[in-house]
C-alpha cells in the first residue's frame, strides 16, 4: 500500500542527517521523480518545517540552521535495521565501538514500546554474526579521519607502518575504504610512491585530513582493486595453472580474493601467489575440473603427494 506521509517523513530524516541534498538525490533515494519531491517539500513547509531551497545548477534542499525536532520515533522495521547495524558494528570490533554500541542499543530499547522492545531483545540474544576475527582492528579515530577525507575529497596525511616494519609518512588521495576478510583497507593515490596503493588501516599509526583537495575517478571500483591487490601480494610461490573450463564456471569456483582469472585459448588461466604449496594443491583438487600446472614444477610434486595420501585413505579397510 502507498503511504505518501512515510516518504515525506523520510525526506525530513534525510535532511536532518545531511547538510544538503539535491532534488535528484532525494528522488533517487525515494524512487520517485523530482516533481514528486517538490510536492513533498511543499508539504513539509506547509507543516511549518523550515526547508529552504538553493536554486541554480548546484541547488539543493536543506533545513534552516538551528532547527531541532522532538525525539524520534521508530517503526518496527527501523528498529530492526538499527539493531542489526549496531550488532554488526559490535562484531566488527572497532576499538571505540563497544561502549558506543551498548549505549545506543540501551537508548533504543528505552524508547520502544514493550512489544517491540521484546522483539529487539530477542534478536540481540539469539542472533550470531560470523565475521572473521583477525585481531587487526583499526583505531576508530583513524577510520573516521579517513572516511571524512575520502567523502570530502581532501588529501590525507598518514604515518604508516609496513609489514616489514618500515615507518613512512605519506600524502594520499583516498578513493575508498573497504572491509574484506576481517581487515580494513584504504585505497588511493600515494604521492610518496606516485601510484595507486592499498593501506591496511590497522597499520596506520596516525591519520589527518589536510586542506588540499583532489578529484576522485568516477568509475573507480575500490573493492575490486583491493581484491586484485591482495591476490598480487608477493609470496614464496607464484602459481600459474590452466583450468580446463569456462571463465563463467571458473569465477563461480574461484573467489576473486584467492586468484586472478584470465581467458586463454585452451581454457582459463589462474594466477596467484601463495606461501604454502600444500594449501593451493588442496584448493585445486577441490575445483572439480581438469587443469594443467604450468608453474611452479614443485606444485606437481605436491599434488602427487596429495593423491598418494588420498589413495592410502580410501584403500584402508
Amino acid at each position: 500500500m502507498y503511504f505518501p506521509a512515510t516518504r515525506v517523513l523520510t525526506i525530513l530524516e534525510l535532511l536532518q542527517s545531511r547538510q544538503a541534498l539535491s532534488g535528484p538525490e532525494l528522488a533517487e533515494r525515494l524512487e520517485v521523480n523530482t516533481r514528486t519531491v517538490r510536492r513533498y517539500i511543499t508539504m513539509l513547509q506547509d507543516l511549518g518545517i523550515p526547508v529552504e531551497a538553493e536554486r541554480g545548477r548546484y541547488g539543493a534542499y536543506h533545513l534552516r540552521p538551528g532547527f531541532k525536532l522532538p525525539p524520534l520515533m521508530f517503526t518496527e522495521d527501523e528498529a530492526l535495521a538499527l539493531t542489526l547495524g549496531l550488532l554488526a558494528a559490535r562484531r566488527l570490533g572497532l576499538t571505540a565501538a563497544a561502549p558506543a554500541v551498548e549505549g545506543a542499543l540501551a537508548k533504543i530499547e528505552r524508547v520502544l514500546p514493550l512489544t517491540l522492545r521484546q522483539r529487539v531483545q530477542a534478536i540481540q540474544e539469539t542472533l550470531i554474526l560470523d565475521f572473521p576475527q583477525t585481531g587487526a582492528t583499526p583505531r576508530s579515530e583513524v577510520l573516521l579521519a579517513l572516511s571524512a577525507a575520502a567523502q570530502q575529497c581532501h588529501r590525507a596525511w598518514l604515518r604508516y607502518l609496513s609489514w616489514q616494519g618500515e615507518e613512512t609518512e605519506r600524502a594520499v588521495d583516498l578513493y575508498g575504504l573497504v572491509y574484506r576478510g576481517g581487515y580494513w583497507y584504504a585505497v588511493g593515490y600515494c604521492h610518496l610512491r606516485q601510484g595507486l596503493r592499498v593501506f591496511r588501516l590497522d597499520r596506520i599509526l596516525h591519520a589527518e585530513m589536510r586542506d588540499e583537495t583532489y578529484t576522485r575517478p568516477g568509475d573507480f571500483d575500490a573493492l575490486d582493486y583491493v581484491m586484485r591487490s591482495i591476490v598480487q601480494v608477493p609470496a614464496t610461490w607464484s602459481i600459474e595453472v590452466l583450468l580446463e573450463t569456462t571463465l563463467e564456471e571458473a569465477r563461480q569456483r574461484v573467489p576473486p580474493v584467492i586468484a586472478t582469472l584470465e581467458q586463454a585459448p585452451e581454457g582459463v588461466l589462474l594466477q596467484c601467489s601463495v606461501g604454502n604449496l600444500g594449501w593451493i594443491a588442496h584448493f585445486l583438487a577441490g575445483l572439480d575440473c581438469s587443469f594443467v600446472v604450468r608453474n611452479p614444477p614443485e606444485l606437481r610434486d605436491e599434488l602427487r603427494k596429495l593423491a598418494e595420501k588420498l589413495t592410502r585413505i580410501v584403500e584402508r579397510t
